[in-house]
């Protein structure tokens, strides 16, 4: 995988937790709190500043009320 297709698999991940957190009706502030994190956590994660790592992943999608796993599937249906 050349280094654009990552980019463009991360960018793909990022979108689909913000659609996640629009779905379920949460600013970044509240999702932030779930979370007991910064707003700042969330919106730098949400634009491309911030990798999350897969623990972070893990409690961002339980915050969200999602499976973790159902976003990495539907990434590897697009790849």
């Amino acid at each position: 995988m050349t280094s654009a297709d990552r980019r463009a698999v991360q960018k793909e991940l990022l979108s689909a937790l913000v659609e996640a957190r629009k779905v379920s009706g949460l600013t970044q502030s509240e999702l932030a709190a779930r979370l007991q994190r910064s707003q700042s956590f969330v919106a730098k994660y949400e634009m491309g500043e911030r990798k999350l790592d897969v623990v972070d992943y893990v409690l961002v999608c339980r915050a969200l009320a999602i499976e973790p796993g159902s976003l990495l599937d539907k990434l590897a249906l697009r790849t």
